[in-house]
């Protein structure tokens, strides 16, 4: 078997001010900073949990971007939302996740989700 060549993947949001975006991941959504945040910084890396994102100012594409977000439970929801951050979507149960959409500052959406509730109906089925 070929040894693995790919070491992980982050993914890259686009940012229009990179000390505003680390105050919102790291105070609100309860990310940490990694690295960068100097005065002249232009991008960096926040994690939570193990998992990273980079937040990039001027690089490449801009917002707004989408971040799927996998959870193990439903407390980030709980958390994020009583943190004021903005919902765009509810909870909602479809056949890939129990689902809800938050958007950053500059317009990304952290589409957040766990495992399919099991006795609740799915969106995206049709009742027999």
């Amino acid at each position: 078997m070929k040894p693995a060549q790919v070491e992980n993947t982050i993914p890259v949001l686009p940012v229009s001010d990179v000390t505003r975006s680390i105050e919102f991941y790291t105070r609100t959504l309860g990310f940490r900073l990694d690295w960068g945040g100097e005065a002249s910084s232009r991008i960096c890396s926040v994690s939570r949990d193990g998992c990273c994102l980079m937040l990039a100012e001027g690089f490449g594409a801009s917002a707004p971007q989408w971040v799927w977000i996998g959870l193990e439970s439903e407390e980030v929801f709980r958390e994020w939302k009583e943190a004021g951050v903005k919902v765009l979507q509810e909870p909602a149960n479809w056949s890939w996740a129990y689902e809800m959409k938050f958007e950053d500052p500059d317009g990304n959406v952290l589409w957040t989700g766990t495992e399919p509730r099991s006795n609740e109906p799915r969106r995206d089925q049709t009742p027999d």
